[in-house]
């Protein structure tokens, strides 16, 4: 996986550039956003030239139809700077507003779709600062930015090409004097940009921080630890704090320099061309255009200055999104991909072949030249002590993670040959960390199959024992469940769980302690579903309860990532090795 970089991006132009992509769906729009802006800057250019045709030429008329004519055409002028103005606003927002969402659209999609090994050094609270907040100011720069940049510098090109045609005296001095703007503008702004994707970065620690606290608020009042939480969190937002203010300083501070440099040229210039006038040199109407004139890129400068901060900002957050864009998953579908292998009736065969594995952030192996065969329709046991690497062969088997060397194989088929989608619609999981997401109870056991029926949910729910409570519930399977399920108990959130396992009917199931959270009497109601729900399919059970083992096919044991016995549970007990060391401390009837 190709690792984020923490580096700004060196051109500003590239990175947005890079967001081109976006733009090409909505090709007619920015057409019509570019006539829209093109034509609101020419007819605000023309408003000088009608000034000054009212002066040197109405105010001196005979008849009262030059004054009335010449000031038609400032109101048609008018019409147009109004018509264009309105337009450009109306579709360079509704651009800012398409493109921030296709642009959030494409992260997430991007993101959700990453293995497991990116969220071991990404946050999800800093994913979720840049979904919001950097998509936030990337709509300001594409809604609001460009637009405004465009326009200035259409005004101020134009707006220097008419001083220039009016009086090329005194526009030659104020090209020069204008270099006096654009040189420190340039070099500041390169120093605000660095500076707010600093304090962009700051803000996603604290999001970070947030978003990992409020869901373990139980723990955190447990240990009655809400001070020093929210001195913590506070420190995080006071270092955000300082970064942005350090940004505004620099911004604001870019902006005085850019307007009191342009606005000073343009008064010297002025100065000068006041006594132009009183030599005859120019005339009142062209003075007051080239006055007009200067106004306009006086402005244009101005508003050049304020948006450079704010494209400084937007090119920061685009490099942000830009990096988890760029993140490309270790595990992904080869360009050719074998079929799926049949199920025959009792289920789908696993071998396992000299598999060894480390997680990339730890060089350790975990499992260690590991090799089983499970036949179709086994109830297999898994058994160690905690570290041992049993969970950890259900990631690969979900290939969540590849092998560091070895083999899967479902039905002699390596499961890196087949579809990621195809491979993980036949395996179904019961962790033992279960995740209730914020909806209804019907919504979250259909998520084990998102097209069945309310009848196939509710099929599901009776065969997992979890109807009993869910009806006793103030709005049944339409009651919410809380964030992260907090109404419900850890029993009634695996029962769940197992209602969405069984609405799936995977090929192969895959038990993390699924019973664990249960007391007796459920455990026994809902490992009779289990057992119902074993039939015809290969079964893998982590588990300690002597319950599950008992009945299993065959018992794995793995210590140190490595197996070490193999056997039926009265086998194993027999043999006086880490099983029975095991069964006398956790099984309940030794």
């Amino acid at each position: 996986m190709t690792k984020q970089s923490n580096k700004t991006n060196p051109s500003g132009f590239r990175t947005l550039a890079a967001l081109i992509p976006f733009l090409k769906p909505y090709k007619k729009q920015f057409i019509l956003a570019s006539f829209s802006l093109v034509l609101a800057a020419s007819a605000t250019l023309a408003v000088p030239f009608s000034f000054r045709q009212i002066i040197d030429l109405g105010f001196n008329a005979d008849s009262g139809n030059q004054i009335n004519t010449t000031f038609l055409i400032l109101f048609m002028v008018a019409c147009l700077v109004a018509l264009g103005t309105s337009l450009r606003f109306y579709m360079v927002s509704w651009l800012g507003e398409k493109i921030t969402t296709d642009i959030r659209a494409a992260v997430y999609s991007h993101v959700i779709k990453q293995s497991p090994e990116f969220f071991e050094s990404t946050h999800s609270g800093e994913i979720l600062s840049r979904l919001n907040t950097d998509t936030v100011l990337i709509q300001t720069l594409i809604g609001t930015s460009v637009s405004m940049a465009i326009r200035n510098m259409l005004l101020l090109a134009g707006g220097l090409v008419m001083m220039f045609i009016t009086s090329p005296k005194l526009s030659v001095l104020i090209f020069a004097t204008l270099l006096l703007t654009i040189i420190p503008t340039v070099i500041m702004g390169r120093r605000v940009r660095k500076l707010s994707r600093n304090s962009q970065d700051k803000i996603a620690h604290a999001s970070a921080l947030a978003g990992e606290k409020l869901n373990a608020i139980p723990t955190i009042q447990s240990f009655t630890n809400e001070k020093i939480e929210i001195n913590r969190f506070n420190q995080y937002i006071k270092t955000a704090l300082d970064a942005a203010i350090t940004r505004t300083r620099a911004r604001a501070l870019l902006t005085f320099v850019a307007i009191l440099f342009g606005f000073t040229s343009i008064i010297l210039v002025l100065w000068l061309g006041a006594y132009a006038v009183m030599d005859k040199q120019i005339t009142a109407g062209e003075l007051s255009q080239f006055i007009l004139y200067a106004v306009i890129v006086a402005g244009a400068i101005a508003g050049i200055s304020e948006v450079i901060g704010d494209t400084q900002r937007a090119i920061g957050a685009s490099d942000r999104l830009l990096e988890l864009l760029s993140v490309q998953s270790s595990i992904q579908d080869l360009s050719i991909v074998k079929s799926a292998p049949k199920v025959n009736a009792a289920g789908i065969g696993v071998e396992i072949q000299n598999l060894s594995f480390h997680y990339p952030s730890n060089q350790n192996n975990v499992l260690s030249d590991v090799s089983l065969e499970i036949q179709p329709g086994e109830k297999v046991a898994i058994v160690g002590p905690s570290g041992a690497g049993k969970t950890t062969l259900f990631q690969l088997l979900l290939r969540f993670y590849d092998p560091t060397s070895g083999e899967i194989l479902f039905n002699d088929i390596n499961i890196r040959d087949l579809q990621l989608e195809a491979l993980r619609k036949m395996i179904g999981v019961v962790p033992q960390d279960i995740v209730i997401f914020s909806d209804n109870a019907m919504e979250n056991i259909r998520f084990g199959r998102m097209d069945a029926t309310d009848e196939e949910v509710l099929s599901a729910a009776r065969l997992a024992i979890a109807d009993e409570f869910i009806c006793k519930l103030p709005e049944g399977y339409q009651s919410f469940l809380g964030d992260r399920g907090i109404r419900l108990s850890g029993g009634q959130k695996q029962r769940i769980a197992i209602a969405r396992v069984l609405l799936k009917n995977p090929a192969l199931l895959l038990l993390d302690e699924a019973t664990s959270a249960l007391d007796a009497e459920s455990e026994l109601l809902v490992q009779r579903a289990l057992e119902a729900a074993m039939e015809s399919r290969t079964t893998l059970v982590i588990a300690h309860r002597l319950s599950t083992v008992k009945k299993a096919d065959k018992i794995f044991v793995i210590e140190n990532g490595k197996i070490v016995e193999t056997g039926t549970h009265a086998d194993l007990i027999l043999r006086s090795g880490l099983y029975s060391r095991l069964a006398k401390l956790q099984f309940t009837d030794q």
